[in-house]
């Protein structure tokens, strides 16, 4: 047995035994746990325990903050339990029993959208640098980009990435994700995105040969149109059409005998999809994406804007708590795809920027405190680099006035 073998088996009692451990897993800092009952854990008696940084729930799971060491206690836990320990990815599938509808539906979305998270801060580091050459002035007004050869090489070069990733990447990797979050062929959701971004080339090179011919008429130019502004980084027909692929291929299954499954459900699901995303969903989802991020950027950009920036910064570390931030993912890429960027990305790191100052003002409070810093100091941290969980679970929200604090905060900034 490890160092931590009698606060592990504390814990287990605390916690309800065996008998009330569905699951269990381990981060980087805490335990998580899908309970059978959640109110069966005594919270107060967890929390004394020696090597317990604090406790939360969220989406389901009770996590219990443990620290730096959390794998070695981990080990000690599942040795003196017996309980076999998961993957992560399993624990968030059983903790959906814990969950009502609401919390099931933002999980579903941050599903979607945790695994395109890092191509859009990568995505969105290229464009921001490229905005930098590309208005840095050397003299006489003239711009690097158009005085050197080799930064105007850098800058198209950075375009090719910048633009894979926003045109060409989102709505594959939606179209992705969402076929593996529904039990479908991955494959074929690829294939399905591809034929949204591939449809933009098209009806590029279409227009483009109709305008030099004179061959193109009204009709025909509406609906290329359509199709060339539908798609681009478009967010909801990505989606729409994603599940409207799984679904047909689950009805596919159900109907063709498996004989010939192989050969005819890949075919009829693909086609029926492609045919339904580009002639309904395509132009339906682009005009309700385009209606939800022209309110946005109204509020963003609007007379009021000082109104809804204090609004949004006060209220975000709320919807962190619920899981309703997930939303912004979408919201994101939509108004990145309509405007060219957003807004919402510099508020929302204002906003853990101010819960991880509130944190920073409870590591002067309880200076004196050895256990309060394990927690408070490397809680900090992490949110200054965006992980607020730890922060706020653990260590705001504990004591509420530093979670209004950073709240007022960020809705003043």
């Amino acid at each position: 047995m490890g160092k931590f073998a009698s606060d592990a088996k504390e814990l287990l009692d605390a916690i309800g035994g065996k008998e009330n451990i569905a699951a269990v897993s381990h981060c980087i800092t805490r335990m998580r746990y899908v309970l059978v009952d959640p109110k069966v854990a005594d919270i107060k008696r967890i929390e004394s325990i020696k090597s317990v940084k604090g406790t939360f729930t969220q989406a389901g799971q009770f996590q219990v903050i443990i620290g730096n060491e959390v794998a070695d206690f981990y080990k000690d836990f599942t040795e003196i339990s017996g309980v076999t320990g998961v993957s992560k990815s399993e624990v968030k599938s059983m903790s959906k029993q814990n969950q009502n509808i609401l919390q099931r539906l933002m999980t579903s979305i941050a599903e979607i959208f945790a695994p395109l998270i890092p191509a859009i801060v990568v995505g969105g580091l290229i464009l921001g640098f490229r905005n930098v050459i590309d208005s840095m002035e050397i003299f006489g007004g003239a711009t690097l980009v158009s005085q050197s050869q080799f930064w105007a090489g850098v800058d198209h070069f950075l375009w090719l990435l910048g633009e894979a990733v926003f045109h060409v990447g989102i709505p594959v990797g939606i179209c992705w994700t969402i076929m593996r979050k529904m039990g479908g062929t991955e494959m074929l959701g690829l294939i399905l995105g591809l034929t949204l971004v591939s449809s933009q080339l098209t009806n590029a090179y279409g227009v483009a040969s109709a305008l030099a011919n004179g061959t193109i008429n009204q009709w025909n130019f509406g609906f290329i149109k359509i199709n060339m502004i539908g798609y681009q980084a478009q967010v909801i027909p990505a989606m729409l059409a994603a599940f409207t692929l799984a679904y047909l291929e689950r009805f596919f299954k159900k109907i063709i005998p498996q004989v010939v499954q192989m050969i005819l459900v890949p075919f009829f699901s693909l086609l029926f999809a492609v045919m339904a995303a580009h002639f309904v969903l395509g132009p339906i989802g682009w005009k309700v994406g385009s209606w939800i991020s022209a309110a946005v950027y109204a509020g963003i950009s609007g007379s009021y804007r000082v109104i809804f920036g204090a609004v949004f910064g006060f209220f975000y570390a709320p919807l962190v708590i619920t899981g309703l931030h997930h939303m912004s993912n979408a919201i994101d890429i939509q108004l990145i795809a309509d405007f060219g960027g957003t807004m919402l990305w510099p508020m929302i790191a204002l906003s853990n920027i101010a819960q991880g100052s509130a944190v920073l003002g409870m590591i002067f409070l309880q200076k004196r405190s050895a256990k309060a810093k394990e927690l408070n100091i490397p809680s900090c941290i992490s949110c200054y680099l965006g992980v607020t969980e730890p922060a706020m679970f653990g260590v705001n929200l504990k004591y509420v006035f530093p979670f209004i604090c950073g709240m007022t905060g960020s809705c003043i900034a």
